[in-house]
């Protein structure tokens, strides 16, 4: 009988000559087979790390982050130049001039002069507490100036009322 030939007769035949060996289920050890895995895991790496195509692609990776850097700090620099030029972030932001207003004024026409007040005190405390955390800190610090200049004014505004 060759392979090629054989027919489902013939091989059941042939397993019942040579039955299966049966094998207990072992056991396996979790807590061995880590180490042997991380042995393994790490007799890899100092072989892959010996390599000359190892050392390329460190230098691949480090040649890519060294652009990548670049390019970010370009990018950066192109997006500051044209913020500066486009909009004053701090003194008359974008986002709060959509209207014919501008939101402080709709804030302030809102409220009562203490209650306005306070909102500038608010705002002023918020961007100093915040400004060494966001990334932008004289930004912040900016702001925080301008709200607290608003206040300033506010306050004298009262005081000479009153003279």
């Amino acid at each position: 009988m060759s392979i090629n030939n054989a027919t489902p007769q013939d091989w059941d035949r042939l397993r019942k000559k040579h039955p299966a060996l049966e094998v207990p289920n072992p056991t396996i050890d979790e807590s061995l087979m880590k180490v042997y895995l991380d042995a393994a895991e790490e007799e890899i790496n100092k072989v892959v790390k010996e390599t000359e195509w190892w050392h390329q692609h460190i230098e691949n990776l480090e040649n890519l982050e060294r652009r990548e850097l670049a390019d970010f700090n370009n990018s950066w620099d192109t997006a500051q130049e044209e913020s500066d030029t486009e909009s004053d972030v701090v003194n008359s932001p974008d986002h709060y001039n959509t209207g014919n207003i501008e939101c402080i004024e709709a804030i302030e026409d809102s409220m009562s002069p203490a209650a306005f007040k306070g909102y500038l005190k608010g705002n002023c405390m918020k961007y100093l507490w915040r400004y060494d955390y966001k990334g932008k800190p004289v930004e912040d610090l900016k702001k925080a100036d301008w709200y607290l200049s608003r206040l300033i004014e506010m306050v004298e505004q009262q005081e000479n009322s009153y003279e």
